[in-house]
């Protein structure tokens, strides 16, 4: 599987459409959008209908700035799935998610984000590959050193030293797009607006 993973779009139109695009020349299977989709629930068109044009399937999760409304409006409008505290299967690959962060308009304690984690990692933990999606990065990650008011979630780190996953897709901290990492065996991932090819 080849997939197509970004976040922070934040409303960009324009930066949807050059996505899907990539996502289509790089023959992706399936498009991951790791929160902060929009800013406002008021400004949504164009962010996930060119990825459909193109004919790809698509997972999303909320960010700190769409918040849980946006995401699911988004995920029914468009007939997507928000994998917020869920998790789906492709052939023996699992990916699960918690959108929202530890700051910003609703904000997730952090063992509520365990929980959440857990709960759809609990439906997929047979599979072969485990894909963990969240908006906000771990606690004592590469990526918590390139922003001083941006923290890392404990929640986050704790699903990585317990559930052990294959990949962790996040975003969140623009400044540190592009960064990859190793914690604990868990290959960690800033996706960052510019989006990621990962092949699984």
């Amino acid at each position: 599987m080849k997939i197509l993973a970004a976040g922070d779009i934040h409303g960009d139109s324009l930066l949807a459409s050059k996505l899907a695009d990539k996502a289509e020349k790089e023959k992706a299977d399936l498009i991951i959008l790791c929160g902060d989709i929009t800013d406002s629930i008021e400004k949504t068109e164009g962010l996930v209908g060119p990825f459909l044009e193109k004919k790809k399937k698509v997972l999303l999760i909320p960010g700190n700035h769409d918040g849980f409304a946006s995401a699911d409006f988004l995920a029914e409008f468009y007939g997507i799935k928000n994998i917020h505290g869920i998790s789906v299967k492709y052939e023996d690959i699992g990916i699960f998610g918690c959108g929202g962060a530890n700051i910003g308009l609703e904000q997730l304690q952090e063992d509520e984000i365990f929980k959440l984690l857990k709960k759809g990692f609990d439906k997929i933990k047979y599979l072969k590959k485990r894909i963990m999606v969240t908006h906000v990065h771990p606690t004592g990650s590469k990526i918590e050193k390139f922003s001083d008011f941006v923290p890392g979630s404990e929640g986050v780190e704790k699903a990585i030293n317990k559930l052990k996953p294959d990949i962790l897709l996040c975003s969140h901290v623009h400044e540190a797009d592009g960064i990859e990492e190793r914690l604990d065996n868990t290959r960690v991932i800033n996706v960052g607006r510019n989006g990621r090819i990962i092949k699984i």
